[in-house]
């Protein structure tokens, strides 16, 4: 109970204290479900034990009330690890009636075994508080299933794109002042369900209404031109972008596939409109991260923000504590039989928590095991120390969830929506200072960098776990976006073949596996960095910067995440096996190849390189022989041109893999935002 209650304390401190995040990581959470499935049954175990021990006439002992206190704070701190699912069709009540009939349970263990008025009233407090809590959670995610905002949405978006393209094109040189993606109100509109989904009554005027509760992005940045705020912070208006782009992406992922018309309309705004914002590659992956941000969170969020509104926040955070605040004033009046003074009074006396005697208590405990170390006071003071810790906990828990929300994109995005569409909020004295209030406070918090794993096949070793992260460097930001620029002048994608600039180096392209050229330049790129490195205090080629990491990401795909790939994972694992074993062949066996550093690694494939087998096909021959080719060049006084062939290629490739080209991949992706989602899903 001692490192539950311990875990649960710095989960809540420091798991928050790094990001903005409201999802919590997937180790953690299947750790705290197990520990916890567990934690009733051998509480209540004990809470018999310690009730037994005092007879049947006594009133509950401090030990089985402190028993019974841990178990009301584990079950308010529950929802840590459960995820709201506000996916329509994903009804799966199971989870609610286990926690209905964890607080029934809770509350026949307060309401049948204790005696006082004021113990009584202190627990009944708790499980009205865990009670409220389990009834608003289920309200909210029912409401939420049911609502063309949040659960049906997708089929709503649906009928929205069809209709609103035929309504008008998006030519001109204003794409996204033109741009008629909706953001926030579809819900608000006239519909009618058919055979082809829903009819949308009075679309164009909704559309085109300044003060219609649809908020389009084109209506965003129109006003962005003379609205001061949004002029002078253009992040603003590029989170609504991407919650815009966020509901058309959960369309793919609820199987409402996207039609041809709307992907080419998609494209042309975002490669087209987005350059002629000026909007850098820094900006426009960061764009498209946010969006991967929106729907990590939709699916796997322990908080309510997906649910972020002015109009959720008056509910969940003004009005419900009143609520719960009469009932348990109630409480206390029921447990006391209508009596309030001698309820007030019972409830202060009765328990140590209340009266402030539980401070003079622990200061005296903690002085005894001090002095003495003595048995009993050793574990009274555990006791102690596992309820201040689950309270505090709780505490920390509840005022971060709070602030949580308040910062969230979610609510940012609500709050200049209604900035949008009504104007009273632009002019009026206390809303206007909102926006720019929680701007203010947002850009002191830390907000990482989009970053992803490295795995490289020359510095792997068993002491190498976990996997480093390394930011996406803003040169491999910049070759990303300008090559998908190309791309939409009919420039189309290879593996890396189109970024070759003769055929001198186009056998290391010949392959129809995708892992096989990956593990074969990314061996070739690595000795050239090994046998190459940059020189602390001069500029760094072009290139080098962006090559070496999507090169150590690509890598990390195949070994790690070979299911994001387009090739079929059985295949790719083969691949990657295969060059395994022959890697541990050549450095003389499995001891070798664990615990050789890159030195040697980079020596022993030089030596391979100089056999000179052309007929040799396997990756590391390969590798070894490019890498050679490469180094030589590089001496040879073609550095600059080396590293931006690499990092040109490494930008094809990591681009050639990134679409997916069945629904086994966008499953594969769909399982990925479980632990925040790959950069391989933002592309």
């Amino acid at each position: 109970m001692f490192v539950l209650a311990v875990l649960f304390f710095i989960l809540n401190l420091f798991s928050r204290s790094s990001d903005m995040s409201t999802n919590l990581n997937p180790t953690v959470r299947l750790f705290l479900s197990t520990s916890l499935s567990l934690f009733l049954p051998a509480m209540s175990y004990l809470f018999s034990e310690a009730k037994n021990a005092v007879g049947q006439t006594a009133d509950l002992s401090v030990r089985a009330r402190t028993i019974l206190m841990w178990m009301f704070l584990v079950e308010l701190l529950r929802k840590k690890v459960e995820a709201i699912l506000v996916t329509a069709g994903m009804q799966g009540y199971s989870d609610t009636i286990h926690s209905a009939s964890r607080v029934v349970w809770l509350g026949s263990l307060v309401f049948f075994n204790l005696r006082s008025a004021g113990k009584k009233a202190l627990y009944g407090t708790l499980w009205v508080l865990a009670a409220a809590k389990l009834v608003q959670r289920f309200v909210t995610v029912e409401l939420g299933k049911r609502s063309f905002a949040y659960g049906k949405n997708p089929q709503l978006i649906a009928s929205y794109m069809t209709q609103m393209l035929k309504l008008q094109g998006q030519a001109g040189s204003d794409v996204l002042k033109r741009c008629n993606y909706v953001v926030i109100g579809e819900e608000e509109l006239k519909k009618k369900a058919g055979p082809k989904g829903y009819k949308l009554e009075e679309l164009g005027k909704a559309i085109s209404e300044a003060d219609s509760s649809v908020v389009t992005v084109g209506k965003i940045w129109a006003l962005a031109e003379k609205d001061p705020m949004l002029r002078k912070d253009p992040k603003l208006k590029r989170i609504c972008l991407s919650f815009a782009l966020f509901k058309m992406l959960r369309r793919r992922l609820e199987e409402f596939p996207i039609t041809d018309a709307e992907a080419s309309n998609c494209r042309d705004l975002i490669l087209k409109g987005l350059r002629r914002e000026g909007m850098g590659g820094e900006d426009a992956i960061q764009l498209f991260s946010d969006e991967l941000q929106f729907l990590c969170e939709y699916y796997h969020s322990v908080l309510p923000v997906v649910f972020a509104s002015p109009f959720f926040f008056v509910h969940n955070y003004i009005l419900f504590p009143i609520i719960v605040w009469a009932l348990c004033i109630l409480m206390l009046i029921l447990c006391s039989n209508g009596d309030v003074a001698y309820a007030w009074h019972s409830f202060r006396n009765d328990n140590y928590v209340m009266s402030g005697s539980v401070l003079r208590m622990a200061k005296c405990v903690l002085g005894k095991v001090w002095e003495s170390l003595s048995t009993p006071f050793v574990f009274c003071s555990i006791d102690i120390s596992i309820t201040i810790l689950l309270i505090l906990a709780f505490a920390y828990e509840e005022v971060w969830e709070f602030i949580l929300f308040l910062l969230s994109n979610w609510f940012m995005v609500s709050l200049l929506c209604s900035h949008t569409s009504m104007p009273e909020w632009r002019t009026h004295p206390l809303l206007s200072r909102i926006i720019p209030c929680i701007v203010t406070v947002r850009n002191m918090m830390y907000h990482p960098s989009v970053s992803f794993k490295q795995f490289s096949v020359l510095r792997f070793s068993r002491l190498s776990l976990p996997l480093p992260t390394r930011a996406v460097p803003k040169k491999a930001k910049t070759l990303i976006m300008e090559r998908l620029a190309r791309v939409s002048l009919d420039a189309p994608l290879s593996n890396g073949m189109a970024a070759l600039l003769s055929e001198e180096l186009s056998w290391a392209c010949e392959s129809d596996s995708v892992a096989d050229v990956i593990l074969t330049w990314h061996i070739a790129t690595s000795m050239l960095e090994a046998r190459c490195p940059w020189q602390s205090g001069t500029q760094p080629e072009d290139g080098r910067e962006a090559a070496t990491a999507l090169s150590g990401y690509c890598a990390y795909l195949v070994a790690f995440h070979p299911e994001l790939l387009p090739d079929d994972k059985d295949g790719t694992e083969l691949v990657y096996t295969d060059m395994k074993n022959k890697l541990k062949e050549e450095m003389g066996g499995w001891w070798a190849y664990y615990w050789s550093g890159e030195g040697d690694r980079c020596s022993k494939l030089m030596e391979v390189a100089g056999r000179r087998h052309e007929e040799e096909t396997t990756v590391i021959s390969k590798g070894a022989r490019l890498g050679k080719v490469l180094i030589d060049r590089y001496k040879e006084g073609e550095r600059q041109s080396v590293w931006k062939l690499l990092g040109d290629l490494w930008t094809e490739v990591v681009l050639h893999v990134a679409p997916t080209s069945s629904e086994l991949h966008m499953k594969a992706h769909k399982e990925a935002l479980a632990e925040g989602g790959e950069f391989i899903t933002v592309l």
